[in-house]
């Protein structure tokens, strides 16, 4: 039956996709290259949840990013000594928010010997071949995964200027469906490294079959290309090695503190709200609202009833607030979730889709171009409502996959 479910669950999602789209006829042609992206998703979800080649992948990642996050405990350890390691478990800031610090220095590096660009470059170009869209969406959508959502529009800067509006909503809606690579370490130690891989995986693609929907266009082969070379002209500009190691240091820094001050300050609303709703409703608080709310939408993911209002609290802390709050919630009290149900709420959460997301991606934009910002501005809510699609499409798939 739960089959039958997740099934009819991405039908909803898709049609949920249509509904609002720009031009309901054009999209409809696109259902054959959505058919595509969903056969291609299953695929690459089946290959690493299912499959010995997929488990010794993750295991890979997941060892790796072990190895960083120790090497990044000695640099906090001998910045911060004793304090770091204060009681049976670190402080948050130190064992998850820290470590972005040496992953995002790693990134850079990569980034200047001209590793990062060909993996992008040739990821990119597969990325376009199945999904129908322009080599600047799929460079982008590839780069986001790899720099995060406000980073990755730097390296469109040499190009920002000249993308037309329909396809600034789809890198806008590439940069919140998908994470950044130097926070990976944190995501793994609050949720199985699986699903953050399959997630990072299947939300790249998700993208592409959710705007083809909700925002059809053609891409002429020719514009795609001069809006590249605009970029590869850009890129060329010189850094020496300590200058852009450097900028990077800093930006992993910025990333961390700005993380940890979000965390203070949703986590205390939330807390509050959760307090005012209590008092007035008779303990019932802000997030079993949202649990309600959302259950409809956990169900048709596959999650039996019975689990849905529990793990669609889950789903709701992650759009008002953030994923990391919702995953830090899942990782200490979990209430008792099967592991199928895990499996999906894990996998939804990893994306960028929340409110604050919409002002981050915004300020990014604009403060590098004042009128694309605007465009993007205008675009707030429906790229939060296509990039929360992407994320229970991804969660049904891992659903009918686990």
């Amino acid at each position: 039956m739960r089959y039958v479910i997740g099934v009819v669950g991405l039908l909803v999602f898709l049609l949920l996709a249509w509904l609002p789209s720009t031009d309901r006829r054009a999209a409809v042609g696109k259902l054959g290259r959505v058919a595509i992206l969903l056969v291609v998703q299953f695929a690459l979800g089946f290959l690493l949840l299912r499959t010995g080649v997929g488990t010794t992948v993750i295991r890979v990642i997941r060892d790796g990013f072990q190895h960083i996050l120790d090497y990044a405990g000695q640099g906090t350890s001998f910045v911060f000594g004793d304090v770091a390691k204060y009681g049976q478990t670190p402080a948050f800031l130190f064992s998850v928010l820290m470590p972005v610090v040496f992953v995002s220095a790693l990134i850079g590096i990569l980034q200047h010997i001209r590793v990062l660009p060909l993996i992008i470059k040739y990821l990119g170009l597969m990325l376009s071949w199945v999904s129908g869209f322009g080599k600047v969406e799929s460079f982008n959508a590839v780069a986001a995964a790899i720099l995060g959502q406000s980073e990755v529009f730097i390296s469109l800067r040499g190009m920002l200027d000249r993308i037309p509006p329909q396809r600034m909503y789809t890198l806008a809606a590439s940069a919140m469906s998908t994470v950044s690579a130097s926070i990976l370490g944190a995501y793994m130690q609050l949720i199985d490294a699986r699903f953050v891989i399959t997630a990072i995986v299947l939300n790249l693609l998700g993208v592409f079959a959710v705007t083809a929907l909700a925002n059809p266009y053609r891409v002429d082969p020719l514009e795609d290309a001069e809006l590249l070379e605009g970029e590869s002209a850009d890129a060329r500009r010189a850094q020496s090695f300590f200058e852009m190691l450097t900028d990077y240091i800093l930006v992993g820094f910025r990333v961390a503190f700005t993380v940890a001050a979000m965390l203070i300050g949703f986590i205390a609303l939330l807390a509050m709200v959760n307090g005012i709703f209590a008092a007035l409703f008779n303990g019932t608080t802000f997030q079993d609202v949202m649990g309600h709310v959302f259950a409809p939408l956990a169900y048709i993911t596959g999650i039996p009833w019975h689990e849905a209002v529990d793990a669609g609290k889950f789903m709701g802390t992650k759009l008002v607030s953030n994923e990391i709050v919702a995953m830090q919630e899942l990782h200490q009290d979990h209430g008792g979730l099967s592991t199928h149900t895990m499996a999906i709420v894990s996998t939804y959460l990893v994306s960028f889709a929340n409110f604050s997301s919409i002002a981050i991606i915004i300020g990014a934009v604009r403060s590098l171009n004042e009128k694309q910002g605007l465009v993007t501005a205008g675009y707030g809510l429906r790229l939060l409502y296509s990039a929360t699609l992407v994320s229970f499409i991804t969660a049904t798939i891992v659903g009918l996959l686990s």
